[in-house]
């Protein structure tokens, strides 16, 4: 087996995985195929759909084909790509129970010629006592321990499954363990109740706990996603496999998926949607069809959907605007932008995760936007590796100016040339650090540096931001270790807070001046001001 990494962002990767029915690109979305019924045949979703992979039940295949002889997958679902096979562990999940031993159903998934195949795991389940939730984990493990000896040798890729629903430790224990084993493939089982309910931040932590505990370099698959909505997220988080039979289950019901959420068809007036099937057709043209044929073409406008929207996570993975997409997408629904919001709680592992520079500059919408990686990064790099110039004993806080990068601006390089010529010498004891949110504090000589001149911030600037930006420049004033701190300010809120902040962290210092002007910050008496507090000795304030 072979997974080769081609592009990342975030802890979203590019990858291509080789099996023995041909190579997959990852992220993937992999269609749930009912073997006894199919709304779309599977031979028409590689070609007119793109699905290059596959998923379908094994174990309903044994209980209907099982007799059959020389029986292959491939020639039963008439598909030619990769087909991965399932167990028939969500059929314990819903009815309690199969007819099968671990035993048998590896054998029979070796004998179809299955590409990718699932060991018959125990799903946790969501509403269940924490007892029944560590006997899954601990059953699972000891059934991934006993199906090496019978997968050993095997042309298939293995799945080793984690689970542990929502009790984060068992997840993490179940992923740390199992990643242990020679599987090529992990898959988190049981997050499919969590997203049917919306619970998007639970599913975060859920994907999380195992994806910091499993290797890196095997694909990781969520089991039972299916809705384009929360794709970016997940794949944001490191999940390189999706699965679902939500297209099909979805036009059954008269549903009609969008990046946005689901919209039930008696609520549409429009389709919003350019699609083979939605161009050219109206909403009611797709009404005054039988039931049967429209739900067909329900069940390939949300196969198209969820391609579509997988294809477009690739193109922001390469850009590097992966961020980006999920912040759009977390507008589709109150949970969606709640799971954002737990984004923050990982926002080191997403930053060790993503590349130094793309080439892609930076949009700054909010304050959930704080959880960037470029946002982490800097505050992580300048607080371990930058330090003020040697004899700098100065501090002097410019208020950034609109024009980037800052340095460049007419007005302050105005103010540069006015304070070099009168203060002579002195001036080399002078620090300058500009102030602008979401970053703090940025040294003159790093403001032209990706991504600190690469960035459009929404105006005006949130709260949040403005308090995190304050804290931010006190933390840099405590450790630079300066005599005195002299804040040359305008009149906004930002400033204010930098100034308390500043005096805050000061307080060991002898004092901070400010030099503001009543209109304009570089204004001739804020100037005048300023060159008068830079001229004293510091002995003297």
């Amino acid at each position: 087996m072979a997974f080769e990494l081609r592009d990342r962002d975030l802890l979203g990767r590019i990858g291509r995985l080789t099996t023995m029915g041909g190579e997959v690109e990852t992220p993937a979305f992999m269609p749930v195929i009912n073997p006894i019924s199919q709304v779309i045949p599977p031979r028409r979703m590689k070609k007119e759909f793109g699905c290059d992979i596959v998923i379908t039940n094994s174990y309903i295949i044994r209980k209907n084909f099982g007799e059959k002889p020389n029986l292959d997958v491939h020639r039963l679902l008439d598909y030619d790509g990769v087909v991965v096979t399932d167990s028939g562990a969500y059929q314990i999940l819903v009815y309690g129970g199969v007819e099968v031993t671990q035993d048998e159903i590896i054998d029979f998934q070796k004998g179809i010629g299955s590409d990718i195949a699932v060991i018959l795991d125990i799903p946790t389940g969501w509403d269940v006592p924490r007892e029944r939730v560590e006997w899954t984990v601990e059953e699972t493990l000891r059934r991934a321990r006993d199906a090496l000896p019978l997968i050993e040798g095997s042309r298939a890729l293995w799945v080793g499954p984690v689970q542990g629903g929502r009790h984060l430790d068992l997840v993490a224990r179940s992923a740390k363990l199992v990643g242990d084993m020679p599987f090529q493939i992990h898959a988190l089982g049981s997050p499919t109740e969590v997203m049917e309910r919306y619970l998007f931040p639970v599913l975060v932590d859920m994907i999380m706990a195992a994806k910091l505990n499993l290797p890196q370099e095997r694909p990781l698959h969520l089991f039972g996603a299916g809705h384009p909505m929360m794709f970016s997220l997940a794949v944001a988080l490191g999940c390189d496999l999706f699965d679902s039979a939500s297209y099909a289950l979805y036009a059954k019901d008269d549903r009609y998926l969008t990046t946005m959420g689901t919209s039930r068809m008696e609520d549409l007036s429009y389709l919003p949607c350019s699609c083979p099937v939605c161009h050219g057709r109206s909403v009611e043209d797709l009404k005054e069809m039988t039931k049967g044929e429209r739900e067909r073409l329900l069940a390939e406008h949300n196969l198209h959907a969820c391609m579509t929207e997988i294809n477009t996570i690739k193109q922001a993975i390469v850009e590097g605007s992966l961020w980006d997409l999920v912040e759009r997408r977390s507008r589709g629904h109150p949970s969606m932008t709640a799971a954002l919001k737990r984004l923050t709680n990982y926002k080191d592992a997403i930053e060790e995760g993503t590349p130094l520079f793309k080439g892609h500059g930076v949009f700054y919408y909010d304050y959930h936007s704080l959880a960037r990686p470029e946002v982490t990064r800097y505050h992580r790099l300048l607080e371990a590796n930058y330090s003020p110039p040697a004899g700098a004993d100065t501090l002097l806080l410019v208020k950034a100016p609109s024009t980037r990068p800052y340095r460049m601006d007419p007005a302050y390089r105005g103010l540069r040339k006015t304070l070099s010529t009168e203060l002579g010498e002195a001036f080399d004891g002078l620090h300058i650090c500009f102030y602008a949110p979401p970053y703090g504090c940025i040294p003159e000589d790093l403001s032209e540096t990706y991504p600190l001149s690469q960035y459009d911030i929404a105006e005006p600037v949130d709260e949040e931001t403005i308090e995190f930006t304050a804290q931010s420049v006190a933390r840099h004033i405590g450790l630079g270790g300066f005599t005195r701190i002299v804040l040359h300010q305008g009149v906004e809120r930002l400033d204010m807070l930098v100034a308390e902040a500043s005096r805050e962290a000061c307080k060991k210092l002898r004092t901070i001046m400010e030099a503001s002007g009543s209109t304009h910050p570089w204004g001739e008496e804020a100037m005048r001001s300023l060159l008068a507090l830079l001229s004293r000795p510091a002995s003297l304030q």
